[in-house]
């Protein structure tokens, strides 16, 4: 008799066929079911704890399944969804997991009818095409000022933790922020910076045209607030020069040792004279200062700062205009840049510097307050998606209707598309709007409204007037035009969010054989 051969190891686990696909599609609608419940104005947190005990409440979509232990191939996959959006857009990431979760239900079903995946995935492709046909038509014709840019801020904070500080007045400070670094219809993303630290209320947050650093100066006799400052950023350390090879000085009379010391003091002092006679009121190193040289600095009126970090000194450099030097022999007055003011402001028990680079600063910091570590990060995220949201408007394409306007509008566009597509790939494509309408659905669901009374009000309203959305308010939600109450979201992030979601479940239905080692 013939004996079995063997390809693989005996732990190794294989899946195949409908199985397989069964197994990949609950993995997923798993995944996209733990984020469901956030969307919307009155979604709820999440509570999530490592196995350190570290704990982490929040609402945004990306940081809950970033946080989670997901083993799961196929849910993997979801979760690289949202880590995709949150890299693209920097919001909508719960919007696009439950789509991709919602894209695998409906194909459930269609498989269960004995449709082949390969007819499905077809027809979420044509589907998806629709979709982002019918987003690029819904863009609102409308000039982005700072009034709706401010709309679009609230829109990308709704549902988070803002704390006692209103999500309008975070709302103007965060597009305060994106004018300021603006220059020529380009935006520089990262020069907005966002620092957080408890000890106060959230609404002590403050937006300075400048950056915050988290240093101490080198010395407690410098002053603790210079204005009108020449500012220089230097690279170098102020230490005695060492050999690079291996050397030995034999000193043989006190008048040598003496001739040594005086050298070696000329040199340390040469560093503070040579920043005082260029102008410089304030010194950030990013390398050691000697005690010796902080004290010369102190003694000309500098105020110094050492071992600051590579990227606090790139943002400093930044918001006064400085280059970054690799010497302090012969400095260049073009080379220093010049800050309002530089100041050591008292935060709870920690001391941070201040510095305001003047109207003309190429960076601007968020300094956000809160109550405890929870409530700074949560506001973190918020602020952080409102900045994303904002530069996203501005940057890729406008804004569209929110509130699940653009959505009911977007499946009633598929579901037409579908009735002109011929054979088994219509089901797919009708299947597709359907999915889509789960978004509106959800949001419905969120704010207390009954789900199919929410759904046939939100067609009927968007066939009469040609928008509709859910509007939270009162016990419940209700059905209106969300371009009304000023609820716009950036069309870059419905577009990323359909094509990212559409792109993960056709890869996850194409999948009919899972092979895993143990």
């Amino acid at each position: 008799m013939q004996q079995p051969l063997y390809i693989l190891t005996e732990d190794t686990q294989r899946t195949q066929g409908r199985s397989a696909q069964d197994s990949n599609i609950r993995a997923g609608k798993a995944v996209a079911n733990a984020v469901r419940t956030t969307l919307g104005p009155r979604g709820m947190d999440k509570m999530l704890v490592d196995a350190s005990g570290t704990v982490v409440v929040t609402n945004d979509g990306a940081t809950i399944l970033g946080e989670m232990d997901i083993e799961h191939p196929a849910a993997q996959m979801i979760v690289e969804v949202a880590e995709t959006q949150e890299e693209s857009v920097g919001d909508g990431t719960t919007t696009a997991a439950v789509l991709a979760g919602e894209l695998l239900v409906r194909a459930e079903d269609l498989l269960d009818g004995d449709l082949h995946p390969t007819v499905v995935v077809e027809g979420y492709d044509e589907a998806a095409g629709v979709a982002l046909a019918a987003i690029d038509e819904l863009v609102l014709d409308a000039d982005l000022d700072d009034d709706l840019l401010a709309r679009v801020a609230e829109s990308s904070m709704t549902g988070k933790g803002t704390g006692d500080v209103s999500a309008e007045a975070l709302a103007e400070r965060v597009v305060a922020a994106v004018r300021h670094v603006t220059a020529d219809g380009d935006i520089d993303r990262d020069s907005i910076h966002i620092t957080t630290h408890t000890g106060a209320s959230s609404s002590a947050t403050r937006l300075i045209e400048g950056v915050v650093v988290d240093k101490d100066p080198v010395v407690d006799a410098m002053p603790r607030s210079v204005s009108d400052a020449t500012v220089a950023v230097v690279d170098v350390k102020l230490d005695v020069r060492k050999s690079a090879v291996d050397t030995e000085y034999s000193i043989t009379s006190v008048d040598q040792l003496d001739a040594a010391l005086d050298a070696e003091e000329t040199e340390l002092r040469g560093y503070a004279s040579a920043l005082a006679d260029a102008g410089v009121d304030v010194l950030f190193c990013t390398k050691k200062i000697d005690d010796r040289v902080a004290s010369h600095l102190a003694r000309a009126g500098i105020l110094a700062f050492g071992n600051v970090k590579g990227s606090d000194a790139t943002a400093i450099a930044r918001a006064v205009g400085a280059r970054r030097l690799g010497t302090v022999a012969d400095v260049d007055p073009a080379d220093l840049g010049h800050a309002d003011a530089v100041d050591i402001e008292r935060f709870g028990g920690d001391d941070l510097v201040v510095v305001e680079g003047s109207a003309a600063a190429a960076a601007v910091t968020l300094l956000l307050r809160g109550g405890t570590e929870h409530v700074v990060d949560e506001l973190e995220r918020a602020v952080t998606d409102a900045v994303d949201g904002v530069v996203a408007a501005v940057e890729s394409g406008g804004v569209v209707p929110g509130a699940g306007a653009t959505e009911i509008a977007v499946a009633s566009r598929v579901r037409e598309a579908a009735s002109h597509i011929a054979g088994r790939k219509q089901l797919a494509v009708e299947a597709f709007a359907d999915a889509v309408e789960a978004l509106p659905r959800t949001l419905a669901e969120n704010t207390g409204m009954d789900p199919i009374d929410a759904m046939v009000d939100l067609r009927t309203h968007h066939e009469r007037e040609g928008r509709a959305g859910i509007i939270a308010g009162g016990r419940s939600g209700a059905v209106a035009d969300p371009v009304e109450y000023g609820i716009f979201d950036p069309a870059a992030v419905k577009r990323a969010a359909v094509g990212s979601a559409a792109e993960a479940a056709t890869m996850i239905l194409r999948i009919d054989d899972v092979i895993a080692a143990r």
